[in-house]
């Protein structure tokens, strides 16, 4: 199968879906994969790299895109990439639908193309591979995040995270303990820093407890959200309900009786965001304040970290493109489960 992959164009995106070392798998199982040239410059994977693996270069984004059969991207597609594909093209990207434009569903299905979103390939168990590896890093990033926004340079409260012996450390919420509230509490923890998780899900808070020693859990509910945010001087607001709009767990009562420099990180922000003040940023201007409390609110911020992220995106994709390639885009979301939850559409129609 010819398999494509082209830069990724968003503000400040350094990230590329398919790194040399998952060309090399494809190429090696008998796949062409067709690169963009400089496809990989931000993540620094150069042309020669993705050369040696057996991958093609190609010069524009529409000869890719007019060569492949399945195209591996991070960001959802623009209605511009979307024209230059040839009818029944397959492309899996991260949608991240809630929030999309709706032209970019009627655009692909006037086009006759599949559309794989990588945020709900889902496994049995509910487990979202391909979203976890890219949320675990969200996670770890949020605390150096944290760390920088409590500076009193950065308009926060003066607290170093962790503390030093007869100083309190900083606290800090995590709302939702899956794959980037555990991340984020691991780091945190490690700090030194006093955490709180909440979950809705007794499930969670358990397994958390036996994989991160020394933080404080709590059912999630109103009351003790509110409770707790009063004394918190980091919010990280990591809830996620797949494939819809995140619900605003935090109202802006609550946010209005936090303290005067506190942060709010909401990683929710992607599909919508779970505190009702937040609104999308950008890495060039990533926070704003309200009522006192900064707020960071950058979809997909992991693209500041272009080649982990890309590493991590590119090898939770892989056995799904193989899969893809080797059995046909119809047969494999057919034959797989994983897949057949991340079809948005199916040769422009809805599954």
């Amino acid at each position: 199968m010819n398999i494509g992959v082209i830069q990724e164009r968003g503000p400040f995106d350094r990230r590329v879906a398919l790194t040399p070392a998952v060309v090399r798998r494809l190429t090696g199982a008998g796949h062409t994969v067709w690169v963009e040239t400089s496809a990989g410059d931000g993540a620094m994977f150069g042309d020669a790299e993705y050369l040696r693996a057996g991958g093609q270069i190609a010069y524009s984004p529409a000869e890719v895109l007019q060569r492949a059969e399945l195209v591996a991207k991070i960001a959802r597609p623009t209605v511009e990439e979307i024209r230059l594909c040839r009818p029944g093209t397959a492309l899996m990207a991260f949608y991240h639908m809630a929030v999309a434009n709706k032209g970019l569903l009627d655009a692909m299905a006037e086009g006759g193309l599949t559309a794989i979103g990588s945020e709900v390939v889902q496994l049995d168990n509910g487990r979202l591979p391909v979203l976890a590896a890219v949320s675990e890093i969200a996670g770890h990033m949020t605390i150096p995040i944290a760390a920088h926004l409590m500076r009193s340079s950065s308009g926060g409260r003066g607290i170093l995270l962790g503390g030093t012996p007869g100083v309190p450390p900083a606290h800090v919420v995590i709302l939702g303990v899956g794959a980037v509230g555990s991340a984020a509490a691991r780091t945190a923890i490690a700090t030194g820093a006093r955490v709180t998780g909440f979950d809705v899900h007794p499930s969670r808070l358990r397994r958390i407890l036996e994989h991160v020693r020394g933080m404080e859990t709590c059912l999630a509910d109103a009351e003790a959200i509110a409770e707790s945010l009063t004394t918190a001087d980091v919010l990280i607001g990591a809830v996620l309900t797949a494939g819809t709009r995140t619900p605003h767990v935090v109202t802006r009562g609550m946010v209005e009786r936090m303290k005067p420099g506190s942060a709010i990180i909401d990683v929710s922000i992607d599909q919508g965001g779970c505190v009702e003040t937040s609104r999308p940023t950008t890495l060039a201007e990533p926070t704003f304040a309200y009522h006192g409390v900064t707020h960071f609110c950058v979809p997909n911020f992991t693209a500041d970290l272009g080649r982990s992220s890309s590493v991590a995106i590119a090898q939770a994709m892989l056995p799904y493109l193989l899969k893809l390639a080797e059995h046909g885009v119809d047969a494999a979301i057919e034959a797989c489960s994983d897949l057949r939850r991340g079809v948005y559409l199916m040769r422009g129609r809805r599954p």
